[in-house]
């Protein structure tokens, strides 16, 4: 087993040789740096955590020269010197995979939980056995307390008692041999006398005891167990121990049934009961302390107060007098601040409730704690308000009514810190109007009847600052924008490990640990701190999900999963489905569940994204999950590649849906060379979609995620150039230009790499097109030009005739006109010998274009041409296109008011169809018209409607477009200064383009 390992911390910190015999370490200080170092392997480890590791807060004035004395012997010690290098602001230590005992321990410990949870029994005393086999002693023994790492230490023996745990359960499952048997009964009771409040010993101890024969005496530790808890905790023992119990009873047949003689013997000498002496249970005043940096939730405060205030019936009409007690919910992720909350909210009401304040951890999410069962908190709240523990009813049911008679007549405030699910609160809530209760939970707990709830979100920045200030007692440039805001994501819990760091060390400043935050690839490792740990909070969630026997919870671990292998910045039950093998019914129970426990938030209807510090715990579990004894559907890259198949499937189906039928459709969906052969199945397995506007919904919802994948993927899959090529016309239409440049220069580029030339053509023609659209005809040119190269070499003559029709439109911009005249009649040409009314169209529109600026007239005989082929086959953008044409042609003949009709008929047939370049162009339009025949209030809203629409495009082209126009409106009313800022805006945005309009801005402005 020792022969990978190199390092041990499982014990006093030692080194391992090739051979797997122990290196001796000299010094006390030696042993010191080697555990500071493994505290954080392979991780930067600053001099001044060194330092402190090795001399504690008062290092000596040599110390950095000694430092690097014992560095320089530590060099010499290890297989290989180079593991230990120096990087600035300090060392770190290489420690491969295998190499150091805690992560082999807690990798069999992983396996042996997921194999316990499964009733794998063998493999669960497998795995337990070697992840035990690793210990030595107690973790960093032989080091002085300066060296840190107690929550380290604590962490480890709670797991290595867990792993015993588990090795007795297996080995209690597999049915051993009567001598093994025998010796699990000391071994075991050893284990109870170490720890007697540790029920899962007991019961095993039980089980070995009763299964040997020896029942009284499996009774006896049942009994010594129960009257431990009661007289310590108040508490019942819990479900597995009841459990056990009553299997000892069973077999016992009628036995089981008669009173226990001990116990009857102890009732007999007590005799009748006595009055007591003493007045009775002081009254309960158990919140613990305030939180000592409480900061922010003002407003919450406030509400929360009111609505717990027994008193409140004078408030007002917003919170009318209640008739049963108030009770609230405070949810959220882990580590947002829900019991702080709480605590602050109970101390300031304490006042309101003269007969007591009770206080519950219900433990439902505290790491390394199983929750309180709702029996187990109905003892202790009981014998907190003076019941007798031997009168609590054991029945739950009786046990509340009992709870809830004796604070009826109260005005008494609970708290229910960290409850897991409703049923565990239901039974402890009071009745009495002059109660309270606040709860906190990582859930909502949305079938509480009755409650309040309010929701967490993280701090403010500039709450998050002063958390960041009030902890650290560092005042200086900690304000809201600090990077540190942003990198603990605002999280209350992040802001106070980073805080308590600076606090420790003041040698460290804020900006050197936002770097090592935003240096490192996970940040959860730098927000531990001894017992505040981020990543623990967030793990009990999903560790719990992981193990439950509900369908919807394993899925959701495993969707959890599966979204930090993928990291997009939204997710849905569609896809999701296709991440986890599953259909949407299952994929949508699976993200409520994540939602349930805080671990995912629901930004909108089925829309579900994870907070920065939940994605980070999510690519852990997925590396994780990539470990020994992966498949190679588990590895980021399949699952990425998983997403961009179910991307590209259904953006064939948006293509079906946007484009009309006829030949670009067709075009578009022609195989390329380097087409994955499953697409065509895949678009056969997707739903079609029933209108474009329901594409047009899909694109919107999808886009940005589609972005992030197209970009990480551009260098490694076929699917990026067939994806871009499918959505273009959606992007397109929709105007999205900033992700239409982003897109198409990544397919660009994965055509180029995979050789795929009429890929690559798809790709130069669409930039080209996008190049057009903001205004750069002359880049848009070139681009097109090489995409008709390669059509004509590959002898595709529906493309040589698309990129003449493309090239005679953009030299007609460039004021080419006899060029544009001759690549038009050819794209006609070729239009007709195809049969393609639909192009022909098109290029009829581009030459009553290239007329307008000789013969206007002879311009609208053309578009008229175009508009009745689009009647013809009944085509929306065709006869949109063709009024909007004919509204310009009128322009030109300075008949304003006759363009007004078709520019406004162009919008009507446009509809929700959804082409931006051509509304834009039609409003703008429309805006002129309106200029020329004097409406200058619906010009003024028509022109602020199309700049609204641009800028929410990141359209700079058709916003500087619409800013010269609105310049010119307010000319008119005689406002020159706010013309003169407009067309500099205007300037600004079109400076860089081809457009005729820069030319006139800039006569303009020298007007000025």
């Amino acid at each position: 087993m020792r022969n990978g390992l190199r390092f041990g911390l499982l014990g006093p910190p030692v080194l391992y040789a090739a051979d797997g015999e122990f290196r001796s370490i000299g010094s006390g200080k030696m042993r010191a740096l080697l555990a500071a170092l493994l505290l954080e392997p392979g991780r930067i480890v600053s001099v001044d955590v060194l330092k402190d590791a090795l001399w504690g807060g008062a290092p000596p004035a040599s110390a950095q020269a000694s430092l690097q004395n014992h560095v320089t012997r530590l060099r010499r010690l290890l297989d290989d010197p180079d593991r230990l290098r120096a990087v600035p602001p300090g060392y770190v230590l290489r420690v491969g995979e295998g190499e150091l005992d805690v992560r082999v321990f807690e990798q069999h410990a992983t396996a042996a939980r997921t194999a316990h949870a499964r009733r794998d029994w063998e493999r669960a005393l497998r795995e337990s056995a070697a992840a035990l086999a690793l210990w030595r002693g107690t973790p960093l023994s032989g080091l002085p307390p300066e060296t840190g790492g107690r929550a380290f230490v604590q962490r480890l023996e709670e797991a290595r008692l867990l792993v015993l745990e588990w090795r007795y359960e297996a080995e209690l499952q597999l049915a051993p041999t009567a001598a093994r048997r025998d010796r699990l009964a000391p071994e075991l009771a050893a284990l109870t006398a170490e720890h007697p409040l540790r029920e899962a010993f007991h019961r095993l101890l039980m089980l070995v005891l009763h299964r040997t024969g020896r029942q009284a005496e499996a009774l006896a530790v049942h009994r010594d167990l129960r009257a431990r808890l009661l007289e310590e905790l108040g508490v019942e023992p819990g479900p597995a121990v009841r459990e056990a119990h009553l299997e000892i009873l069973r077999d016992r047949g009628d036995e089981a049934a008669a009173p226990d003689p001990t116990e009857d013997s102890e009732r007999a000498q007590r005799g009748p009961a006595a009055a007591p002496a003493d007045p009775g249970p002081p009254r309960p005043a158990q919140l613990p302390p305030p939180p000592a940096y409480f900061t922010g939730r003002a407003d919450i405060r406030e509400t929360l107060r009111l609505t717990l205030d027994p008193g409140r019936a004078a408030v007002g009409p917003g919170f009318p007098e209640r008739s049963g007690p108030g009770v609230v919910v405070i949810s959220g992720m882990a580590g947002v601040g829900k019991s702080a909350l709480a605590l602050h909210v109970a101390h300031g009401l304490r006042e309101r409730f003269p007969d007591g304040q009770l206080y519950v951890n219900l433990h439902g999410a505290t790491p390394g704690m199983t929750p309180l069962t709702s029996g187990q908190a109905l003892t202790a709240l009981l014998r907190d308000l003076g019941a007798e523990p031997r009168r609590i009813p054991e029945h739950p049911d009786a046990a509340a009514a009992l709870l809830r008679s004796m604070l009826a007549p109260t005005r008494t405030l609970m708290v229910l810190d960290d409850a897991a699910h409703a049923a565990q609160v239901r039974p402890l809530l009071p009745a009495g109007a002059g109660c309270a209760v606040i709860v906190t939970s990582r859930s909502p707990l949305t079938v509480l009847d009755g409650v309040h709830r309010f929701p967490l979100a993280p701090l403010s920045d500039e709450e998050s600052a002063a958390l960041l200030r009030a902890v650290s007692g560092r005042r200086d440039g900690l304000d809201g924008g600090h990077p540190l805001v942003e990198l603990t994501g605002r999280l209350p819990l992040a802001l106070r490990v980073v805080a308590a760091r600076l606090a420790a060390r003041r040698a460290l400043t804020p900006d050197v640990l936002a770097g090592q935050l935003a240096a490192t690839e996970g940040r959860l490792h730098h927000l531990e701190y001894d017992d505040l740990s981020v990543r623990r909070s967030l793990a009990v969630a999903h560790d719990a999900l992981r193990a439950s026997d509900r369908e919807a919870d394993r899925d959701a671990a495993f969707a959890l999963c599966r979204i930090g292998a993928l990291d997009l910045p939204t997710y849905g039950a569609r896809l999701l489905a296709r991440l986890t093998d599953t259909d949407e019914r299952r994929a949508e129970a699976a993200l409520d569940r994540l939602v349930d426990v805080a671990l995912l938030e629901e930004t909108a209807y089925g829309r579900y994204t994870p907070h920065d510090l939940v994605r980070d715990f999510a690519r852990e579990i997925a590396g994780a999950a990539e470990g020994p004894g992966s498949t190679p559907a588990d590895n980021s890259s399949a699952v990425t590649e998983r997403a961009l198949r179910w991307y590209t499937g259904v953006a064939g189906r948006s293509l079906e849906a946007i484009l009309e039928p006829g030949l670009d459709r067709e075009d578009r969906s022609r195989p390329t060379t380097s087409q994955p052969p499953p697409h065509s199945a895949d678009v056969a397995a997707t739903p079609p979609f029933h209108s474009a506007k329901e594409a047009f919904a899909w694109g919107d919802l999808e886009l940005e995620n589609v972005v992030t994948l197209v970009e990480r993927s551009a260098g490694s899959s076929p699917y990026v150039p067939l994806l871009v090529r499918l959505l273009n016309p959606y992007v397109q239409r929709s105007g999205r230009v900033a992700e239409l440049e982003i897109l198409q220069r990544a397919a660009l580029g994965a055509a180029r790499r995979l050789g795929d030339e009429a890929a690559e053509a798809y790709a130069l023609g669409d930039l080209a097109g996008l190049h057009f659209m903001t205004g750069r005809a002359s880049d848009a040119l070139a681009l097109n030009d090489e995409a008709l190269a390669i059509w004509r070499r590959l002898g595709v003559l529906s493309w040589v005739r698309r990129g003449l029709n493309n090239r005679g439109m953009l030299l007609e911009g460039l004021g080419r006109y006899a060029e544009s005249g001759e690549a038009l009649l050819q794209s006609l040409e070729f239009s007709r010998e195809l049969g393609d009314p639909h192009m022909e169209a098109i290029t009829y529109s581009h030459l009553g274009n290239l007329y307008e600026h000789t013969d206007p007239r002879a311009a609208i005989d053309h578009h008229k041409r175009s508009l009745a082929i689009g009647d013809t086959v009944r085509d929306v953008i065709i006869r949109h296109s063709a009024h909007c044409n004919i509204g310009y042609a009128h322009l030109t003949l300075g008949e304003p008011a006759a363009a007004v009709p078709h520019f406004e008929e162009s919008l009507r047939i446009l509809g929700s169809h959804g082409d931006w370049h051509g509304e834009s162009q039609t409003r703008l339009g429309l805006v002129r018209a309106l200029r020329g025949v004097g409406d200058w209030e619906r010009a003024v809203g028509e022109c602020d409607l199309l700049l609204c629409r641009a800028d929410g495009r990141a359209d700079r082209y058709t916003g500087g477009l619409a800013r010269h126009q609105r310049g010119l409106l307010l000319r008119t009313r005689g406002d020159t200064e706010a013309a003169y800022a407009q067309w500099e805006l205007a300037l600004e945005a079109l400076e860089e383009t081809d457009s005729p309009v820069v030319g006139e801005l800039r006569e303009l402005l020298a007007e000025r």
